[in-house]
């Protein structure tokens, strides 16, 4: 069942991608692919119902090789759960134009790049599969922004930081094939200077593919360029990939690590979650808030992988399983209500043509399909009950706060630092999606483009419902789900399946109860208020017209929490006043948060390297002498060190 329904989908994606490259066959060929993402789905969820392992195992070989176990199926899944709808979205999104065409194509490639890094059995498949990954969203922003200069340099950022960190997972995999580690951990030595190479370059490497902090700078700039249905892709999948590699290498093949290395990846889940959610209150653009989203909801996840590593060096293994179980949880959540926001994105910028948030306002009204599958999205990521978003932060939570219960003091300040972390970034995740959802969705027009808005086309509405319903469904029963998961680490753990999540040890959490009472205290109030409605009035406004200019900003809703925080993130205004005949006639205010990981240490990387670049440039002077003697002073040099040695 399994193989049949992976090789039929991954069939299906592949012709239906040459397909959208015609006109006359764009949308059929869009349609094909859903489906063959659609069986992607199903084969993985089997595999991880069924605990299937179809195919060849794993080998440190060069020998190409595929195949599907419990953990590359889940990782499987969700590819196709976010593909499906995702290109039904782009049936109406994409244009049967040549750049559409061309983009609706390389989505197709996109996915099976992706399937292939999840299918790999062998360091070659993964590498080939893990590189094309790379290189195709970036193809896909070239192309659908052709001639767009900001858009070609961000590209090259992105290939940049991703290639120059992506070094890392190359030296992990290497140095695990070299060993014969890749599906036998028993090859590495615990505490081995090997073990922790591994373990630190795969950090690197992979950490910088998912968007860690601070080597996640490419992940802000390149998700709000690309197409929407490629930054649901690239949010809710791609970087999910980078997760599954990562979970692979420090949990599996790796054995178990020495304590220090759970508590440095607990740091950097920590500092990754606050600094995500932080700098994203303060964006003004709704995909750039939502890709800084994406780092914070990557380090939720790493706290659990952190929590996981910490409790199975102490021998807590069930705890270290529970963990586990919680960060591949939320990492399925965050790829569906990811998926879904920016398709929402996507959809209010067709509509308005604009994603700047002081430019839009009162679209649940005139977009109430599209406003609320998006409402739904916004609270399931603020980590609202009873939403899938809230049921895996909540696991993460117990897991964070059985750390110390194994360890020492030090496990102790860890697992309270961590705890601090996560609910800070709960509450700051609550404050910036009510700042989205009143400048998007509530509130009057801001601009005509908003109120002459029209609702998204029936494919688009579909899809966007689909991502709805799943996250409220995975909100409802995440225990169905949650025992399934933690029972995936490679040792013996079981919990039970339950609707909710009353697990033992970890207080209880009645999913379905919440939503019955929930629907209950709504339905009564509605019943209470009758046909009864507020009379019409004006807001006051100190006696002035309401206008608006009156109307709240993004940047004054966030400025009590910018006038905290000002000595750590150095704000920069600039007001400039005009006058004529010493009275004031205009006054001009900006002001931005600066990013400054990206301005105080990667900027003059930068600038360091052109300078570089700009003297070593002077090598090149066109001269055939010059070369010439390039040549001969290398053959010298070989010639001297050969010599060196020869007589050592």
């Amino acid at each position: 069942m399994t193989s049949a329904a992976l090789v039929a989908g991954l069939s299906a994606i592949g012709v239906g991608g040459v397909a959208a490259a015609g006109r006359a066959t764009f949308r059929a060929g869009l349609i094909l692919q859903a489906a063959g993402a659609a069986g992607l789905a199903l084969a993985g969820f089997w595999a991880v119902a069924a605990g299937a392992d179809a195919g060849s195992p794993f080998t440190s070989a060069l020998d190409p090789r595929f195949g599907i176990d419990g953990l590359s199926g889940l990782f499987l899944g969700t590819l196709g759960l976010i593909a499906a709808p995702a290109l039904v979205f782009s049936l109406r999104y994409l244009e049967p134009t040549g750049r559409g065409r061309a983009v609706g194509a390389l989505t197709g490639a996109f996915v099976l790049a992706m399937a292939g890094v999840l299918c790999a059995r062998d360091p070659f498949t993964f590498l080939a599969g893990w590189e094309l990954m790379t290189l195709l969203p970036a193809a896909v922003i070239l192309v659908a922004r052709a001639g767009d200069r900001v858009a070609r340099n961000t590209v090259f950022v992105y290939l940049a930081i991703t290639h120059l960190g992506g070094a890392g997972t190359w030296i992990a995999v290497l140095l695990l094939a070299g060993a014969g580690a890749i599906g036998d951990p028993s090859a590495l030595a615990t505490g081995s200077g090997l073990q922790v190479a591994v373990a630190l370059t795969a950090l690197v490497g992979m950490g910088t593919k998912a968007g860690l902090l601070p080597l996640h700078v490419w992940l802000p700039r390149a998700h709000p360029i690309a197409p929407a249905p490629i930054s649901a892709l690239m949010s809710g999948v791609m970087i999910k990939v980078s997760i599954y590699a990562l979970v692979r290498v420090l949990v599996e093949w790796t054995g178990v690590l020495p304590v220090w290395l759970g508590g440095l990846v607990l740091a950097i889940g920590a500092v990754s979650a606050v600094g995500g959610v932080v700098y994203a209150l303060f964006q003004h653009d709704l995909k750039r808030l939502l890709a800084l989203h994406s780092i914070e909801n990557v380090g939720i996840i790493v706290l659990g992988i952190g929590a996981c590593l910490i409790l199975r060096a102490r021998g807590a293994e069930a705890w270290a399983a529970f963990a586990l179980g919680a960060a591949l949880l939320h990492t399925v959540n965050h790829a569906i209500f990811k998926a879904l926001l920016f398709l929402g994105a996507g959809a209010f910028e067709r509509a308005v043509g604009s994603l700047e948030l002081d430019r839009l306002g009162g679209l649940l009204r005139r977009m109430p399909w599209t406003g609320g599958a998006f409402l739904v999205g916004a609270m399931a990521i603020a980590g609202l009950p009873p939403l899938n978003g809230f049921a895996s932060e909540w696991l993460t939570l117990q897991a964070l706060l059985h750390v110390p219960a194994y360890g020492g003091a030090g496990d102790a300040i860890a697992g309270a630092l961590a705890l601090a972390a996560l609910a800070a970034t709960a509450a700051l995740a609550v404050f910036c999606f009510v700042k989205v959802v009143g400048l998007v969705l509530l509130g009057p027009p801001r601009r005509q483009a908003a109120a002459e808005a029209v609702e998204a086309p029936a494919s688009m509405r579909a899809a966007l419902v689909v991502l709805a319903a799943v996250c409220v469904a995975l909100g409802l029963v995440p225990g169905l789900l949650f025992g399934a998961l933690a029972e995936l680490a490679p040792w013996q753990a079981s919990v039970p399946a339950r609707a909710g999540l009353q697990l033992p040890g970890t207080g209880t959490l009645p999913a379905p109860g919440i939503a019955v009472a929930l629907v209950a205290l709504t339905a009564g109030l509605w019943l209470l208020r009758g046909r009864r409605s507020a009379a019409p009035v004006p807001s006051w406004a100190c006696g002035q017209l309401v206008g608006p200019r009156l109307a709240w900003t993004s940047a004054g809703f966030t400025k009590p929490l910018r006038l905290i925080l000002e000595a750590i993130l150095r704000p920069q205004r600039e007001i400039v006043v005009r006058y004529e005949a010493s009275v004031v006639q205009e006054v001009t205010y900006s002001g931005r948060v600066p990013h400054l990981i990206d301005e105080n240490l990667y900027r003059p990387v930068v600038r360091l390297a052109l300078a570089a670049a700009g003297r070593a440039r002077r090598l090149q002077s066109g001269r055939l002498g010059a070369y010439v003697a390039y040549l001969v002073g290398l053959v010298v040099v070989l010639l001297a060190a050969a010599r060196v040695g020869a007589l050592g």
